[in-house]
């Protein structure tokens, strides 16, 4: 049933604050591209995905791909949360021995499609994906996130180029544009923009919205395809960090591990204690 965006908001604030403890107890970074996915995450699991938790592996489900893999804790936090596997197994993120590692492995835990976080090579794979659903004759479709500077890579135009000729319109990219990547700003290491007019040079349906206003995202979710015939992509404007004030736009938080005491600042802010 659908979820209204105030439910919404409190799934994404909740998961925020486990992926904050997730990181400090792991000592595990890129918890500012974290923050920046989750409402693209929350949207995507709890109101557009024809999933069902208990039988991860069903052959009409839908299937999304973390192409930007160094966000696994999100990734994993919302599988957690959405009933994939208990919530317990989140604790030994980047332990020895874990299923969890730092940029996920290929089905390390139920929902995860594919080993993500080589850049570049996530949309490659849902490509893939959307093909063996047409030759297969299984109607499901395939959500594909990206991280802007992963927009870098050219095996990202190459694969957009396959998809817009193939009309691959079961197909669907969110691009998390939250401007920042490792070392810069997104636009200032490439020449990013205008990104939405090189989509749509590739052959592709594009739109763009907020990536944190769950109802105008959610909409343009729940119509892909979007009748086009195209494969769609959305260009989410994000913020890095979002959710908590001294993380938002600043890039230190691709690498920094936040303390005990930013732990507890941080879950404040969200409402969390």
């Amino acid at each position: 049933m659908p979820y209204n965006p105030t439910e919404l908001k409190s799934l994404a604030q909740a998961i925020r604050g486990r992926v904050i403890e997730m990181s400090h107890a792991a000592g595990a970074a890129h918890l500012g591209s974290c923050l920046s996915c989750i409402d693209i995450l929350v949207c995507l699991y709890w109101d557009v995905l024809s999933i069902e938790p208990d039988n991860a592996s069903a052959p009409s489900r839908d299937r999304f791909i973390l192409s930007k893999g160094h966000a696994a804790s999100a990734l994993y936090a919302t599988l957690a949360q959405r009933g994939f596997f208990p919530a317990a197994r989140l604790g030994t993120l980047a332990c020895p021995g874990s299923d969890l590692e730092e940029h996920p492995g290929p089905h390390c835990v139920p929902g995860v499609e594919a080993a993500t976080g080589s850049l570049g090579h996530g949309l490659s794979l849902g490509v893939g994906m959307a093909v063996a659903s047409r030759v297969q004759r299984h109607p499901f479709r395939v959500y594909v996130l990206l991280g802007d500077g992963e927009c870098n890579e050219g095996s990202v135009w190459e694969a957009a180029l396959f998809a817009a000729a193939q009309r691959l319109e079961n197909l669907t990219v969110i691009v998390d544009f939250n401007k920042w990547q490792a070392t810069g700003r997104s636009c200032e290491v490439m020449a990013l923009a205008p990104l939405k007019d090189k989509w749509t040079a590739f052959g592709w349906s594009v739109h763009e919205t907020d990536g944190h206003d769950l109802q105008a995202l959610g909409g343009l979710l729940a119509h892909t395809p979007d009748g086009s015939g195209k494969p769609v992509a959305i260009l989410a404007h994000t913020i890095k960090g979002k959710g908590v004030s001294f993380m938002e736009d600043d890039n230190n938080w691709h690498y920094r591990i936040p303390t005990a005491e930013e732990v507890m600042k941080a879950r404040k802010e969200l409402g969390l204690s």
